[in-house]
C-alpha cells in the first residue's frame, strides 16, 4: 500500500486504503476504460502500439472475495496504460487446474500472465514454458520457486505478516493458553511461508501460548467452516484461532457468531473489511489485518508494464514507477514488496469500503 518505499507508517497505510476503495467506487460504477475485458478466454489483444499489453491475471479460484478486489485493482491499472485485461482460473484452488490455463494462454501469446500459485513448483515447468514463449510471468500474493516467474510482488514480508497475527491473537487471549491455525491448503506458499515464522514468533516471545494444531480449508467456505468446528471439538480449551487466509477467517467468524464459542475464543487473521464487517461490529472478532488487495494487483499490473517495456528484468535494484503508488525497487529474488498489513478494528473498519 505504500506509494514509494518499503516501510510506512499506519498514517499512510490508511490514505492508501482509501485510495484503492475510491478506485474500485469508480470501476463499479462504469468508470470509462479504455482496455477491453475478457473473463474468460484471455485472449491476446494489445492496446498500446507493438507492446503486447494483453495482462491475464490467473488467480488461485474464481468467486473468491480477495482475488475479486486484487483483480479490479490489477484492471485499474491496465486500462490505465492502454492495455487488455482478462481474468481466468479454476472453480477450486488447485495446482494442476492452474496448469491447463497457463498452457491456454501460453498459445494465445500474451503478454504477461499474473499468477497467485497454488503451489510453488506444481506449476513451474508451463510457467517456464510460457517464458520461453515471450510472456512475462508475474506472481502475486503466493508465490512459486524464483526460477519460475520474472518478478514476484510481496504483499508484505513473511515476518511483518506473522507478526502481527501473533501480536492481535496473544493480546485477545492475554498472552497465554492454547491457540491453533486454520489455513488454506497444505501446498501454499504464502500460508507456509507466515505459518513458520508464526511458529518462530510463539516460540521466542509468548512461551505461555501453546500451537495446539494447524488445519487446513483449501480455500473453501464450507470445508473451512467445518474445520473451525472441529478445532473446536477436539481442543475443549482452545483460546484463540489464527486464519491467514480471507475465506478461512470469514467461515471462522460465521461459526462463532451463533455458537457457544462467540466472545470466549478469539478469532483474527487475514480478512477484507466488507466481509468482516458484520463480525467486527457485532464484537465475534476483534481486529484483524490484511493489505489493500486492490493496491496489490495494480502494482502486479504495472510490474508486467514494466517487464514488457524493458524497464526492468528482474534484477535486484531495478526500479519502476506503479501509476498512483509511486515507484518501487526490485529486491532480492526479484521480489517488490508493497508495505506492511493494517489492523482493522471496530474503530476504523467503516472508513474501508473494499
Amino acid at each position: 500500500m505504500s506509494p514509494s518505499t518499503t516501510t510506512r507508517r499506519h498514517g499512510a497505510r490508511a490514505v492508501a486504503l482509501v485510495a484503492g476503495v475510491a478506485a474500485i467506487a469508480l470501476l463499479a460504477t462504469g468508470c470509462s476504460s479504455s482496455a477491453s475485458t475478457d473473463t474468460s478466454t484471455g485472449a491476446a489483444a494489445s492496446g498500446s502500439g507493438d507492446k503486447n499489453y494483453a495482462i491475464t491475471f490467473l488467480p488461485k479460484n474464481l468467486g473468491n472475495a480477495y482475488f475479486d478486489t486484487s483483480d479490479k485493482g490489477g484492471s485499474k491499472a491496465i486500462t490505465e496504460f492502454g492495455g487488455t485485461y482478462a481474468e481466468v482460473g479454476p472453480a477450486t484452488a488447485a495446482a494442476d487446474a492452474q496448469v491447463s490455463f497457463i498452457n491456454t494462454l501460453t498459445q494465445q501469446g500474451v503478454g504477461a500472465i499474473i499468477i497467485s500459485a497454488d503451489d510453488p513448483t506444481a506449476i513451474g515447468s508451463a510457467l517456464n514454458e510460457a517464458r520461453a514463449a515471450g510472456t512475462k510471468v508475474v506472481t502475486f500474493d503466493s508465490d512459486t520457486d524464483p526460477q519460475y516467474r520474472d518478478l514476484y510482488i510481496n504483499q508484505a514480508t513473511a515476518d511483518g505478516i506473522a507478526k502481527i497475527e501473533v501480536d492481535l491473537i496473544t493480546k485477545q487471549i492475554g498472552d497465554t493458553g492454547e491457540v491453533a491455525i486454520l489455513s488454506a491448503s497444505a501446498n501454499a506458499t504464502n500460508q507456509n511461508a507466515w505459518i513458520e515464522t508464526m511458529k518462530k514468533e510463539l516460540a521466542a516471545n509468548h512461551p505461555n501460548v501453546t500451537l495446539v494444531d494447524t488445519v487446513y480449508g483449501n480455500d473453501d467456505d464450507q470445508t473451512s467452516f467445518d474445520k473451525t468446528a472441529a478445532l473446536l471439538q477436539s481442543h475443549p480449551n482452545l483460546k484463540g484461532i489464527i486464519s491467514p487466509t480471507t475465506v478461512g477467517i470469514a467461515a471462522a467468524a460465521r461459526y462463532l457468531q451463533t455458537s457457544q464459542y462467540k466472545g470466549k475464543v478469539a478469532l483474527t487473521g487475514l480478512g477484507t473489511p466488507n466481509q468482516m464487517r458484520d463480525y467486527v461490529n457485532d464484537g465475534t472478532v476483534t481486529a484483524f489485518a490484511l493489505w489493500n488487495p486492490a493496491d496489490l494487483g495494480y502494482l502486479a499490473a504495472y510490474g508486467a508494464k514494466a517487464l514488457i517495456d524493458g524497464t526492468i528484468t528482474g534484477k535486484e535494484g531495478d526500479k519502476f514507477t506503479a501509476g498512483a503508488l509511486g515507484e518501487f525497487t526490485v529486491g532480492k529474488d526479484a521480489t517488490v514488496l508493497l508495505g506492511e498489513p493494517f489492523t482493522f478494528t471496530k474503530e476504523n473498519i467503516a472508513d474501508f469500503n473494499f
